[in-house]
């Protein structure tokens, strides 16, 4: 997206990116964009756009880590999962320039200072930064990632529905992340998500998905992953689908067939080895389920790289 000072067409330059991957933008209005970038490999990505100063930025790191790299190399700040980070100076251009590390995702939120005064104009006295005080200074802040934020943000990664409302699906979703964000009621995750009733929960929930990953060759049922993390089974269902976007098992056959994807490549195992390290006991089930995700079987695939 190139924003330059006189115009926001979100069409863009191509990105200098390093091995694979950009940004997927969505223009939800004018001065109104969401970017999200994964980066699924194994290796550190540098992802570029040019944003002028009237923009405000929201980073949101909702997994792994990354680096914003400012003044050609000699000043960086970086960004953990589950943090934000809000960008805006007035006086000078601040394009993105991140080095985005492996298995990395983020959401980005970019508001012109028009757009964005429009939308708190009653409130405008609460954003400090707003304030005619203010209005010429820069302002950096990194902050935490609520569980209320974390579930909208995935639902932004993990979009699936119809191509026709993406954009109007984004923009709820854009302007819920940051009521989110300047939202000061103490009870702000209890409102948005009302099966999960505390921080807590969303632990439970992350450390289901872990669970599953580690144990991906024999997991454990529903049932059984519901008692060991102390949740019952409606709320891990639930709570798994907003977090994630997908199904238990969905997710978990989604990952399986990624690292069996990867051991092909890797080259160090035959198809029926792939197979019983992703937990499947015969390699005709394999060859099903790969064919199913890929298209394709591993044989072919293999083939395909050489």
């Amino acid at each position: 997206m190139n924003l330059n000072n006189n115009n926001n067409n979100p069409n863009v330059s191509a990105s200098k990116n390093i091995a694979r991957g950009s940004f997927e933008e969505t223009k939800l209005d004018e001065g109104f964009f969401v970017l999200t970038y994964q980066n699924n490999t194994n290796e550190v990505q540098i992802v570029e756009r040019e944003i002028n100063s009237s923009f405000i930025q929201f980073h949101f790191c909702i997994k792994g880590s990354s680096e914003f790299i400012f003044n050609n190399g000699n000043y960086r700040l970086k960004i953990e999962e589950e943090n934000s980070l809000l960008l805006y100076n007035p006086q000078r251009d601040l394009p993105i320039h991140l080095e985005v590390h492996s298995k990395s995702w983020l959401v980005s939120v970019l508001v012109s200072i028009k757009k964005f005064h429009g939308l708190f104009s009653q409130e405008a006295d609460y954003i400090t930064f707003l304030s005619d005080d203010n209005k010429d200074k820069k302002y950096y802040k990194d902050g935490k990632i609520s569980p209320s934020m974390a579930i909208a943000l995935n639902q932004i990664i993990n979009y699936n529905l119809n191509s026709s409302i993406k954009s109007l699906y984004f923009k709820g979703k854009g302007l819920e992340v940051l009521s989110l964000y300047f939202n000061r009621s103490e009870d702000a995750d209890v409102e948005q998500c009302p099966f999960l009733v505390d921080e807590t929960n969303v632990i439970k929930i992350r450390k289901a998905k872990d669970i599953i990953i580690s144990r991906m060759s024999e997991p454990p049922t529903l049932q059984e992953l519901s008692e060991e993390i102390g949740l019952s089974l409606k709320k891990l269902k639930e709570g798994f689908k907003q977090i994630y976007g997908d199904s238990v098992f969905s997710f978990l056959f989604d990952y399986k067939m990624e690292v069996a994807r990867k051991l092909l490549e890797a080259g160090n195992h035959n198809v029926n080895e792939v197979g019983l390290k992703v937990g499947y006991s015969t390699s005709s089930h394999f060859i099903s389920a790969f064919k199913k995700k890929y298209g394709t079987t591993p044989k072919k695939y293999l083939m395909s790289l050489s």
